[in-house]
């Protein structure tokens, strides 16, 4: 369900409450947590955390005028969904969460390559989501980018 919102907070307001109240937790989780450097905003019809033009010039290699991506944040028609290009890109943070995820949460981790669905708003692990999102600053996701797209 791509969004035409301009703004998060716009995006926020369209939401029945209980996804509203999830999605604003996890979002201000991620804005506590995010290392300096990124930017929050409207990305894909999702709400974004990329790293701007003005650290990473070169953009998005699918769309130069694009800024990089890096985390998006998205109510869908069954689940609530963190996208992490981090944990797609570096095994290590992958197995790190994988690891972590059963120590935060009594459901099973429903993933995909870099997307973790959440079918019950209430169920979302934010401390762990606050830790993976701390994990990686913006340089340190350039240089992986750079080097999964140079392979």
């Amino acid at each position: 369900m791509q969004s035409t919102a301009f703004s998060p907070q716009e995006y926020l307001d369209t939401l029945p409450e209980d996804r509203k109240q999830a999605l604003s937790a996890l979002r201000e989780v991620l804005l506590d947590n995010l290392p300096a450097g990124f930017s929050e905003e409207m990305s894909y019809g999702m709400i974004g955390y990329v790293v701007p033009h003005s650290l990473y010039p070169a953009g998005y290699h699918c769309d130069p005028k694009l800024p990089l991506p890096f985390l998006s944040i998205a109510s869908q028609k069954n689940f609530i969904a963190v996208y992490h290009m981090g944990l797609y890109a570096n095994p290590e943070l992958l197995a790190w969460f994988t690891d972590e995820y059963p120590k935060h949460s009594k459901t099973k981790l429903d993933m995909g390559k870099s997307c973790i669905r959440f079918k019950k708003p209430n169920q979302i692990p934010l401390a762990l989501l606050g830790e993976l999102a701390a994990k990686m600053t913006p340089q340190q996701w350039i240089e992986l980018y750079e080097a999964v797209l140079k392979k």
